[in-house]
């Protein structure tokens, strides 16, 4: 099948290349021209594991193509993917000027019938407003379709070419039947393709990252409740995972959550209510805790020293800046507040991260603030370690390291990466979240 992907972003790329993979031909537009430059040379914007690779094994094939022209992208293609990026407007809503620009680009040049997909994330009735946008430049038949996308960042790949499900949002069979012989290759195992209409399946996607946020700020406060009255939050998740109805994922504790999706989809399914008077009273106050959440180890650590005051010339390792582990992705990271709140009190940041400190020195300006080239780099002097993201390097590091290059065997733990008995018997301070601190 020939495919356009209009957006060569995180969710361009990977459906790219895994349509490719797939032995479709495909070819990758963007208006930045260095960006399309870069792909054509094999620099790959975004760390994704098994994406580079992925994409030069198909680029030499010749079945991914990169390009600035849009016009011959969609007279070339049968299927088209709007996957350009929705960021936060300042109330909340999810921007749709650049979906609303391709799909004008998509109208001017369309040359016979085209399946137009938003595979973009888009509040409810965005298909409505790509569809009347198209219409105002072309007398073609067209249909418009929604396919929202469940990658998590960090198993991109395999959430694309395994995926639990497809939702395909369709108006009529012609267009369902075209992106069911599209995903096919991908559901041999029968995971459903899941066919509905396109309002539902637009808010199928906020439904489900709001349900996970749900899930992750709903155990942050249990976490938090554990370690006023002396619980274990470990034994607790335990304990209520093994519940079928409830399930073990998405319930661990820690510094909250960040990324380009829980932050921005809440937000704009909350929005969406409000336009349509209705509140979203549980979705609400899911944002609201995990914006505490991320300020939860700066109190920890300013519990132990005592006052700002006391934390004027520490200097703390932090690691872990991503907010999630394999990924470069900075954006509402956690360890932004932890940095800013400490600095902010005086203190100095050496950072280390296994792949995100090209994109955290660009969201981060504060002279406070410097960077390590590798883990133990950063422990050196240091008053205390700060881990902020779960990278798998950082969970059998060397303790004796730890000890012999910190000034104090002492370990704030956002992530809950060690055994507090253990930690114990090491002969650390350390505090996590939810679970009783050894001192």
């Amino acid at each position: 099948m020939e495919i356009a992907v209009v957006g060569s972003g995180y969710v361009g790329l990977v459906a790219g290349a895994c349509f490719a993979e797939s032995g479709n031909n495909v070819v990758c537009v963007d208006v930045d021209e260095s960006k399309i430059e870069g792909l054509k040379n094999g620099v790959i914007p975004i760390f994704e594991p098994g994406l580079s690779e992925m994409i030069k094994r198909n680029h030499s094939a010749g079945r991914i193509k990169f390009t600035t022209d849009i016009k011959q992208a969609v007279e070339d293609s049968a299927v088209i993917f709007i996957a350009v990026g929705t960021p936060q407007d300042e109330d909340g809503s999810a921007d749709l000027k650049h979906v609303l620009a391709v799909a004008a680009s998509v109208g001017k040049f369309m040359n016979g019938y085209k399946v137009v997909v938003d595979k973009s994330t888009v509040p409810v009735g965005t298909a409505d407003k790509v569809r009347a946008e198209i219409l105002k430049h072309t007398s073609q038949e067209f249909d418009v379709v929604s396919n929202p996308e469940f990658l998590k960042e960090g198993a991109a790949i395999d959430d694309f070419m395994k995926p639990d499900r497809v939702v395909i949002g369709a108006d009529n069979e012609r267009s369902a039947k075209v992106m069911k012989e599209l995903y096919s290759p991908f559901v041999r195992t029968n995971n459903p393709i899941i066919v509905m209409g396109v309002k539902s399946a637009e808010m199928t996607k906020y439904a489900a990252n709001a349900m996970l946020a749900t899930k992750i700020s709903f155990m942050n406060e249990v976490a938090n409740l554990c370690d006023a009255v002396g619980a274990d939050v470990k034994d607790v998740r335990v304990g209520i995972g093994s519940d079928s109805r409830i399930g073990p994922s998405f319930l661990f504790s820690g510094v909250g959550y960040g990324g380009s999706c829980f932050p921005k989809d809440t937000r704009a399914l909350v929005t969406t209510a409000r336009e349509h008077e209705v509140q979203m009273q549980i979705v609400e106050a899911v944002d609201r805790v995990n914006e505490a959440q991320k300020s939860v180890l700066s109190k920890k650590i300013l519990k132990h020293f005592g006052s700002p005051e006391d934390l004027k010339g520490k200097k703390f390792a932090l690691w872990g800046l991503s907010f999630k582990p394999q990924t470069d992705d900075m954006r509402e990271a956690p360890s932004l507040t932890v940095i800013r709140e400490l600095t902010e009190m005086g203190a100095e940041i050496v950072a280390f991260d296994p792949e995100a400190i090209e994109e955290a020195q660009k969201a981060i300006n504060n002279p406070a603030v410097s960077f390590a080239s590798d883990s133990y780099q950063a422990l050196s002097g240091a008053d205390a370690l700060v881990i902020v993201t779960e990278w798998n390097e950082f969970r059998r590091p060397s303790f004796d390291k730890l000890k012999e290059e910190l000034k104090a065997p002492l370990v704030f733990d956002g992530r809950n990466l060690y055994d507090p008995e253990l930690m114990k018997e090491r002969g650390f301070v350390y505090f996590s979240i939810g679970r009783p601190a050894v001192v």
